[in-house]
């Protein structure tokens, strides 16, 4: 399974990155060394769509606070880059993928990412890595 994380991202030429405590939904919460994580620099923070591709190099959970029912699961993960996207993908080019039983991979991210504008690490399918990789 592969990853996606959509989060702020001061230096989007960094060759590592480091990201704490972050929510995740839709399996995010299983991320693991090793795993592909495509990395979106959010654009509620300046950002502008994805910028990379990345392998985990550390994944930690985030222990749940005390006295709180309901909290979503956070990890923490380190990053290293392994390549830059070429081509722009954000949710300007994703909002037209609303459709949501159409189970394309543009669907896929514009639902996980941007129907809660949110930032998290979410886990994707197959097709929407195989989708992401023609970015790079």
């Amino acid at each position: 399974m592969a990853f996606a994380i959509k989060t702020e991202v001061r230096n989007a030429r960094a060759k590592a990155f480091a990201f704490v405590a972050q929510k995740t939904m839709y399996g995010g919460k299983h991320i693991a060394e090793g795993d592909t994580i495509f990395v979106f620099a959010s654009e509620n923070e300046r950002g502008q769509g994805l910028i990379a591709r990345a392998v985990v190099t550390s994944a930690e959970t985030v222990a749940k606070k005390r006295g709180v029912a309901r909290q979503t699961p956070r990890v923490s993960i380190r990053v290293k880059r392994t390549a830059l996207a070429k081509r722009r993908l954000g949710r300007g080019e994703l909002k037209p993928f609303a459709k949501w039983s159409d189970e394309g991979p543009e669907t896929e991210l514009n639902f996980k990412f941007y129907r809660q504008a949110t930032n998290k690490i979410v886990g994707i399918s197959d097709e929407a890595a195989a989708f992401l990789n023609g970015f790079f």
